[in-house]
Formats: structure tokens, C-alpha cells, sequence
């Protein structure tokens, strides 16, 4: 028998965490969807530090509640964070979360697949989860009232694009996976939203890089679940012995050293340039603003490999594979505009960046787990 919309709603409503107002210090409330995860659990501490209420929407399927938890540790305000361990794609679920919460001030939108090499084997998925996951959190958030987001896109939107891409550069032609693409198709969907006069969205759409490292502390950092997709974990597992040795995907691109540059970003100072992003909500009106998060400058596999055993004073054995579909030689950021409009810019350096991510690993050497 099938069971009428507010049996759904209530079987959604049981199986979140109990209500509670999460404390704001600035009386402003912010959804974070995957925010247990990687970038979305250092965007909390640092909305928190910022005094901003926080929401957490999370499905844990490569995350963990423990991030959530130590993020309150590290703040000393685990009363501004509460977690509903829920599916952006359950639109039961979703309406639940809105229907429990005060009215959020804005959303940032992390909640997605995200491995370029695993999208091209399971496309179908990619496009499920990640474009179909955002049309129920934009239903939710138009009912409700709340029509402004920050959302995690990426540089894989600009293709084959010459670098450094700029925000201007062309995006949607040459994305080489489905990855990409669904990002490219999100970023489509939110244009359109942010040009309907009748229901003012204000969007800022967040291009970012590669992010690494960890919170300094050591208390938070990456933990991919199976074998993890991005470079910086392979090297830091490879580093305290839970893997044999580091497979380096190519290594006659036309480059200084024949491996992949790719402009690196430490996740704290990711995480600050989501906090920047809200500022432009304060304007009034509908708009769609899109930023480059980079360094803007490219660092090779090789060279992270040698920084990383400066970092865990160890040697690290690697052995040369094949290109990976969907991998680009080099890529790059121009990030001037966001200097320019949100006073953004990077400050650590890969040293910092392999420094914090051998701090996290050698302390956490199985994760949060």
C-alpha cells in the first residue's frame, strides 16, 4: 500500500537528529550540505569562528559525525553545530531539515560525488546524485523562503580552457568527466534561477582548485573512505604505512617534470573563502557571481612527493602508471577577482599544506576511525 506524503514525512522526521536551534552569534543560520565531509567540515569551524549558527546536512557516505563532533572540540561552541544525518536526493528528508530549522540565512551546497576517475565508470550515478540531489535542496530552499547559495563547483568547468583560467574563460567545452560535467550542468541550472525577476536568488558560484592539508591542530582533516581518488591522502597513507606506495598517473605530460601541475589550495584557506562568499547576500537584488579559489600557480606531482617527505622525513616509494580519462596535464587559477571583490586570498603555502597534512595523518593514522 502506498503510504500518503505525511507518513513519509514523518518516517524522514524519525530518523533525523532531534530539533535543536543551533546558537547563533550573529543571529545568522547557514545550511551546510556534506558538511561532515573534508571542505564541508573545516567551512563549519570556520562559520563557527565567525559566529554564524550552522546546520549540517550529511548522508556520511565518505564522512563522519566524529568531524562534526571535533569541530565543536576545536571551536568550544559545539552548541552553534547541529547535524541531520540525511540524503540531499530524499526530498522527505529535506523538507524535514527546513521544517525544523530556523529560516537559514544562505546554503552552502558541498553534497555530491566527487572523483573524476570514478565518474567515468559510473556516470549514471554522478548524474543522479549530483544534479538531482541539487533540484530537491533548490525546491526545499524555494518553498521555504531561502534563496541564496553558495555552491561548490570546480575548475574541471573550463575544459580545455587556455590557463590560468579566469572567470571569463570558457567553461563547458572539453570537460573530460562526467564529474565535470554535472558541475558544468549545475552551474547551468543556477544561472537560470538567479535571472527569475520574480524570486530574487542570489547565487555565487565557487570555482575552486585542489584542495589539501588539514586544520593545523591535527583534529580534522581528509579521510576518504576505500582508496582514496586525490593525491594528497594516497601520499599521506603511503606515509604511515597503510599503503605499499604511491601510483603516479602519468608521467609524460609536457611539463617541467613530465607529471600533472595542479594549482593547490589549503583547505583553511578554502574554507575562509566560503565565509567571504556570504558577504555579497547583503546586496540587494538577484545575481549570479562566480569566483576562482586558487593559488594561482601550478605544482607538480613530483614536486608535492618531494615536499611530503621533507614533511613525514621519510623517503616515499612510487611507481609510474598510466594517465588516468578525464585528467588534465596542468591547470592553473587567476584569482584576482576575488581578491578584488571578497578580500580573498591564499596564505599558506605547500609547505604548510604538507606540513598540516602529515600532523593530521600521523596523529589520526586511520582516520577518524
Amino acid at each position: 500500500m502506498m503510504r500518503d506524503a505525511y507518513e513519509v514525512y514523518a518516517d524522514a522526521t524519525r530518523r533525523l537528529q532531534a530539533p535543536r536551534v543551533p546558537a547563533s552569534e550573529n543571529g545568522m543560520h547557514i545550511l551546510v550540505t556534506g558538511g561532515a565531509g573534508y571542505i564541508g567540515s573545516h567551512t563549519v569551524l570556520e562559520l563557527v569562528n565567525a559566529g554564524y549558527g550552522v546546520t549540517v546536512v550529511d548522508n556520511m557516505c565518505n564522512s563522519s559525525e566524529e568531524s562534526i563532533r571535533r569541530v565543536g572540540e576545536l571551536t568550544g561552541k559545539p552548541e552553534a553545530v547541529r547535524l541531520f544525518q540525511a540524503d540531499i536526493c530524499d526530498p522527505a528528508a529535506i523538507e524535514a531539515v527546513f521544517a525544523q530549522s530556523p529560516k537559514f540565512h544562505s546554503v552552502i551546497h558541498f553534497a555530491a560525488l566527487k572523483a573524476v576517475g570514478e565518474s567515468t565508470k559510473i556516470p549514471m550515478k554522478y548524474y543522479q546524485n549530483n544534479i538531482n540531489g541539487t533540484l530537491v535542496l533548490l525546491e526545499a530552499m524555494d518553498k521555504h523562503g531561502c534563496r541564496s547559495i553558495v555552491f561548490s563547483s570546480s575548475a574541471t568547468v573550463y575544459g580545455d580552457a587556455p590557463i590560468p583560467y579566469t572567470e571569463d574563460s570558457q567553461v563547458g567545452i572539453g570537460i573530460g568527466s562526467p564529474y565535470g560535467r554535472t558541475k558544468y550542468m549545475i552551474e547551468e541550472i543556477l544561472r537560470d534561477m538567479g535571472k527569475v525577476q520574480d524570486t530574487p536568488w542570489k547565487i555565487v558560484l565557487l570555482r575552486y582548485f585542489n584542495p589539501i592539508g588539514a586544520h593545523p591542530s591535527g583534529r580534522i582533516g581528509e579521510d576518504p573512505n576505500g582508496i582514496p581518488n586525490n593525491l594528497m591522502p594516497f601520499i599521506t597513507q603511503v606515509c604511515v604505512g597503510r599503503r605499499e606506495k604511491l601510483t603516479i598517473f602519468g608521467d609524460d605530460y609536457k611539463t617541467p617534470d613530465g607529471t600533472a601541475l595542479r594549482d593547490y589550495i589549503h583547505v583553511v584557506d578554502l574554507a575562509k573563502g566560503h565565509v567571504a562568499a556570504l558577504v555579497p547576500f547583503n546586496e540587494e537584488g538577484n545575481f549570479t557571481k562566480v569566483y576562482n579559489l586558487g593559488s594561482g600557480k601550478g605544482t607538480s606531482v613530483l614536486e608535492m612527493v618531494a615536499g611530503m617527505e621533507e614533511a613525514c622525513g621519510k623517503s616515499i616509494p612510487v611507481e609510474k602508471g598510466p594517465r588516468r580519462d578525464g585528467d588534465l596535464p596542468a591547470f592553473w587559477a587567476n584569482p584576482a577577482k576575488a581578491l578584488a571583490e571578497l578580500g580573498w586570498k591564499t596564505e599558506k603555502t605547500v609547505e604548510d599544506m604538507c606540513n598540516d597534512s602529515w600532523r593530521w595523518q600521523s596523529n589520526n593514522p586511520n582516520g577518524y576511525k
